[in-house]
């Protein structure tokens, strides 16, 4: 995953939200979902939470966490993605759209 291809992250560590301003152009009220969605994440499980999009378009979804972090949840994380999929899944399709149309048709992938 290229920093470019991240839409949003957060980090138990830092407690940071970090939005790409690549994709600025979304609606406040997608981002701000986003936001709460991964913050609360993080919150909940402890570690690192991704969403980029795939060389395909497709939106995935990473965890991560340090070695050493022995509070990280790694069965609940495994679930949480789950149950995030799920909950935000026409989001997450929309966005996919959004990509493939903004994105991936524009010459050199700018919005």
């Amino acid at each position: 995953m290229t920093e470019e291809q991240i839409l949003c992250s957060a980090s138990k560590y830092t407690e940071k939200f970090y939005f790409n301003p690549k994709y600025a152009n979304l609606p406040k009220k997608i981002q701000d979902e986003l936001h709460i969605a991964l913050v609360i994440f993080t919150e909940e499980i402890g570690g690192e939470i991704y969403l980029y999009f795939d060389d395909e378009g497709g939106l995935s979804i990473a965890t991560d966490y340090k070695e050493n972090d022995f509070l990280y949840d790694e069965i609940g994380s495994g679930l949480k993605v789950n149950q995030l999929r799920m909950e935000k899944r026409e989001l997450f399709e929309q966005l996919e759209e959004y990509y493939e149309l903004l994105i991936m048709m524009k010459p050199g992938g700018e919005v």
